[in-house]
């Protein structure tokens, strides 16, 4: 019954990896990497949550970064 959660995961990355990189890339990436969390707490899998963990705190950082980004493209300078 919990595999489709490993199915879910493995999906979101495998479409995520589909993505010319960007801001898209590491959402749809990052939800496969919680999904993969999941099925590793589901397993009681330390391995798998480990690096999935790193995996999500990656993205968030680069998420932030490319946010913070857009709005300095966008705001006028002075």
């Amino acid at each position: 019954m919990h595999d489709w959660v490993g199915y879910l995961a493995s999906l979101l990355v495998a479409v995520s990896i589909t993505i010319k990189g960007g801001i898209y890339f590491r959402i749809l990436n990052m939800a496969g990497s919680i999904c993969f969390l999941v099925y590793a707490i589901i397993l009681r899998s330390v391995p798998i949550m480990i690096i999935n963990i790193y995996g999500i705190g990656i993205h968030i950082f680069h998420i932030v970064k490319i946010i913070k980004d857009s709005k300095k493209a966008v705001q006028p300078a002075l």
